[in-house]
């Protein structure tokens, strides 16, 4: 099993290497999009290399979830995340922080969830084989 720390190097070597970021940017709690700069197809191309430096399969949705409540009223209300919004959330992403978003529940918060720290999360849990888990409950 890698520990969390060669997790970590490995991740922001892939980084450096798509978001063409100075090193010093890339912290645990930097934010893909709004500290490190990251479009939609950058992550796209963070999907595929960390496949490929992981040796994993990362279905397109799993850890980056597009437009996971697309305006319906029983995820979001007035701008705000609702219980049952916090629940789908940590259905889907059960490697987030969510700590943030439960205190302020802004939509405009759901960016920033998208840490370094995350993806380090996500990588441990998937090589864990804890999506292997998860799916299998579902299925």
């Amino acid at each position: 099993m890698a520990t969390t720390e060669g997790i970590y190097a490995r991740i922001t070597d892939v980084l450096l290497e798509t978001v063409k970021v100075d090193r010093s940017a890339i912290t645990p709690e930097a934010t893909l999009q709004g500290d490190l700069g990251a479009e939609s197809l950058d992550f796209l191309d963070i999907l595929f290399r960390l496949e490929h430096e992981f040796g994993i399969q990362i279905p397109r949705a799993e850890l980056f979830p597009e437009a996971i409540f697309k305006g319906d009223p029983k995820f979001v209300q007035d701008g705000k995340v609702t219980d049952q919004g916090l629940d789908e959330l940590r259905r889907r992403l059960p490697f987030a922080d969510l700590r943030v978003l439960e205190q302020n529940r802004l939509l405009t918060s759901i960016p920033d969830l998208f840490t370094v720290g995350l993806i380090t999360r996500y990588i441990a849990w998937k090589l864990d084989g804890a999506a292997g888990s998860r799916s299998r409950e579902t299925a």
